[in-house]
């Protein structure tokens, strides 16, 4: 292992950065349970309703996973913690497969759970590692990274349809699950931080000069609780839809191939935002980038009280756009107020407010919608968006990082 991080630290740091994005695209399975809920629930005889929530332990443990694997990465390295979560994501995997007609819910604890803690792991190892990379261009490295977690929606969404179909849900987990620890696993040992020299010619170290924040001064800053629940309340729409994105779909008048496009849909414009928003928060700022993103949300969640159809499609895309742009302006936002140094940790705390907002919003839209209708839900989303504008204009971010 030691071999292989010195002939890593001598070569150009975008292979890090290709590294990273591998694990990032398979970490991205996360996102995919709206694929998978379906044939699970036939499966396993299961509640579509109850197999709906896996998506928010999932998000949930994914959390506990970014924070637990940032302290660690902090205190130690990013390697060890990346194989840790590769272990995890596999077996998450595997033992999904063994889950009997019985016992339905061991999917949360298998699938959402270990699976997501794993996934957790991942990303922020490899978001952190990039970070300390490229301080000198944080938004571009960060939008490619966090790009290919969105991408994988697009890249999996189809073969994911097809072995369900043909292999059955058993041995479509286990051939991810394999597929998925092998890949991580391998890429986890290129997993380096750049060595700390030159900090004034190097472009790895560029902006170190910068305070770095330990977690406990950054708890009491006022700029980490404005940037923890303007998230918190940027992102319903998109966990209400998550897990509903094919079943709403046809309700509104798509095809169920339409509606698997959708999903599909929602993984490019994810991705894309991902990328978009990222340049554009470099160009204009961190704080304009996110007033963006959370206009665009506001808008398309009123525009889905009615939408069906393409205006549906056209919604969703929008919403999954300023999700995926959100993933990677947050991560840079928090590396430009609180340094790089303590990174895991501190964004870390940071996305406790992603995890409670995806557990909290679709338990409230579920109640919402034994009304029969989802218009109630949309206008919340709506109406927190308002509150994510407010917070946003008192953030302080100093002008030469937003450059």
């Amino acid at each position: 292992m030691l071999s292989i991080g010195k002939q890593i630290n001598v070569k150009n740091r975008y292979l890090i950065l290709a590294i990273g994005m591998i694990m990032q695209l398979c970490a991205g399975i996360i996102y995919m349970w709206s694929v998978f809920k379906g044939p699970v629930a036939a499966y396993l005889s299961w509640d579509p309703a109850k197999a709906a929530l896996t998506s928010s332990v999932m998000l949930s443990a994914f959390v506990l996973g970014i924070v637990v694997g940032g302290l660690l990465q902090d205190k130690f390295s990013p390697r060890p913690v990346a194989l840790a979560g590769s272990v995890l994501l596999g077996l998450g995997m595997l033992l999904s497969a063994l889950v009997p007609q019985s016992s339905p819910w061991l999917i949360y604890v298998f699938y959402g759970v270990i699976g997501g803690v794993g996934v957790g792991c991942v990303y922020t190892t490899t978001v952190s590692v990039i970070q300390k990379w490229f301080p000198d261009k944080r938004g571009f490295a960060t939008g490619m990274m966090v790009s290919a977690f969105g991408f994988s929606l697009v890249l999996f969404t189809k073969p994911t349809k097809m072995l369900l179909t043909d292999w059955g849900v058993p041995a479509t987990f286990i051939f991810y699950g394999i597929l998925f620890f092998v890949i991580c696993f391998v890429c986890s040992l290129f997993l380096i931080n750049p060595e700390v020299k030159n900090t004034q010619n190097s472009p790895a170290q560029k902006g170190s000069v910068q305070k770095q924040y330990t977690t406990s001064e950054m708890l009491k800053t006022g700029n980490f609780y404005l940037l923890a629940f303007s998230m918190f309340f940027l992102l319903p729409a998109y966990f209400i839809l998550n897990p509903m994105f094919i079943s709403l779909g046809v309700e509104r008048g798509l095809t169920e191939n339409l509606a698997m496009f959708g999903v599909m849909l929602t993984g490019v414009a994810s991705a894309v935002g991902r990328l978009v928003t990222s340049w554009f928060s470099d160009f204009a700022g961190r704080k304009a980038a996110i007033l963006t993103i959370t206009v665009i949300t506001l808008v398309s969640a009123l525009g889905m009280i009615l939408a069906e159809g393409i205006l549906f499609l056209i919604c969703i895309a929008l919403i999954a756009f300023s999700f995926g742009g959100s993933a990677s302006v947050y991560a840079a936002t928090a590396a430009d107020l609180f340094g790089t140094k303590h990174m895991g940790l501190n964004y870390g705390c940071i996305m406790i407010a992603f995890g409670v907002s995806a557990l909290v919003f679709q338990n409230i839209s579920n109640i919402l919608a034994k009304t029969g209708s989802y218009t109630y839900s949309f206008i919340l989303a709506a109406g927190t968006c308002a509150i994510t504008l407010v917070l946003v204009m008192f953030l302080k971010i100093p002008k030469k990082t937003n450059s």
